[in-house]
């Protein structure tokens, strides 16, 4: 039998969880004692613009309503607020409000450090070349690793 940690996909997946255990260590150390890794996935896709509802449920591939019940949450908390899209009036975007953008800066700090702690055990040399690795396009419609 085949041990699937030997797969790429499950090497990333266990990388992943490595980052996301030490994001939510720091946004509770920092007072965000709500936080959790849907809000981490959530405030991952806002990329700093509004951006809508529908657009975010697809690149999570989860549904607008959960998304949405999510977005709700995170506004209750005074981090996001819906505004209303400058093409269509209909449709709502969300967006970092102030406190939002301020938690924002906070993980900023937070993923430098788990990157300063990653190196420790790594190398610095191999963080850079993992880096330079994973922003490189997977497929030939990847015109960029913003899409990510």
């Amino acid at each position: 039998m085949k041990q699937h940690r030997e797969l790429l996909r499950h090497l990333l997946m266990a990388r992943t969880e490595w980052m996301e255990k030490r994001v939510l260590e720091r946004a509770h150390a920092s007072g965000y004692g709500f936080f959790t890794p849907a809000m981490n996935r959530l405030f991952a896709h806002l990329r700093g613009r509004p951006v809508g509802i529908s657009e975010i449920a697809r690149e999570l591939g989860i549904s607008r309503q959960a998304v949405h019940q999510l977005a709700i949450e995170a506004a209750k908390r005074g981090l996001v607020e819906f505004v209303p899209s400058e093409e269509d009036g209909r449709v709502k975007l969300l967006r970092f409000t102030q406190k939002g953008w301020a938690m924002s800066d906070s993980a900023a700090c937070a993923f430098e450090q788990i990157e300063d702690e990653l190196a420790r055990y790594i190398g610095k040399k191999d963080l850079q070349e993992l880096k330079r690795i994973l922003s490189k396009n997977w497929s030939e419609n990847e015109s960029s690793r913003d899409e990510l």
